[in-house]
């Protein structure tokens, strides 16, 4: 198979890992740069994460506009990733998400930082993006690059943000480690409430930066390589080295 045809078959392998580790349900999108076109990217149709395969995969430029002429509905909320990927070369994939743990978070002021060694990749401190602040009344989506710009400008050189009333983005420089980070996010979430009513020791700056750079260099059997092909089992996709 072709490089693209290759990231395809990880795309749809990543949406029916996050469906299957609730991270996503019905709703929530996850997309992947194109390997030969740094200025657009590849995205499902608009669908349910646990259906879809490799047929509703489309094309888009940065600002959205489908590219491939399949012609299928695209997510209402796909600036999120085309402003990601404008504003940040170095990211490769993005993740969108309403993972319920994280809910809480971006409506009580409650910060959601690393509380175990396998959260680090989430960031230091994960900041809330509230579009109440720029746009007023809205329904809560991500409707527009204006949107999606003022988002991407919130998250800066993050790795994950929270969304208030709505969700989460996650980006990573592979598929593999944002599909990583963005079920972590949904464990720290649910670890930290669980902790919350006594004092919680977090994970410290330097102990953050060093987990991530050995995820970063992860050797086969290490890192976010390990986490996919066990989530690939718990998926029933196959696992491609």
């Amino acid at each position: 198979m072709s490089t693209l045809d290759v990231l395809i078959q990880d795309l749809v392998c990543a949406n029916r890992i996050l469906a299957a580790e609730h991270v996503v349900d019905a709703f929530g999108h996850v997309s992947v740069r194109h390997p030969e076109h740094p200025q657009r990217y590849l995205q499902s149709r608009a669908r349910a994460p646990e259906l879809i395969d490799s047929d509703d995969i489309m094309e888009f430029t940065l600002t959205g506009e489908p590219v491939d002429g399949r012609g299928g509905k695209p997510y209402n909320e796909r600036f999120i990733h085309g402003a990601l990927y404008e504003a940040r070369p170095d990211l490769q994939s993005v993740v969108h998400s309403h993972s319920l743990s994280v809910i809480p978070f971006g409506v009580t002021g409650e910060k959601l930082r690393p509380i175990m060694h396998m959260c680090a990749s989430i960031g230091h401190e994960v900041p809330i993006w509230d579009p109440q602040t720029k746009f007023g009344d809205t329904d809560m989506l991500v409707r527009n690059m204006e949107q999606g710009r003022d988002l991407a400008r919130f998250l800066g050189n993050g790795t994950s943000a929270l969304m208030r009333g709505h969700g989460a983005v996650v980006a990573g420089k592979s598929l593999r480690e944002a599909t990583f980070t963005a079920i972590y996010l949904e464990v720290n979430a649910n670890l930290q409430e669980r902790a919350r009513h006594a004092e919680i020791t977090f994970l410290s700056s330097g102990e953050i930066d060093q987990i991530v750079t050995r995820f970063n260099h992860g050797k086969p059997g290490e890192g976010y390589d390990r986490a996919w092909e066990y989530w690939c089992r718990r998926a029933g996709v196959a696992y491609r080295p």
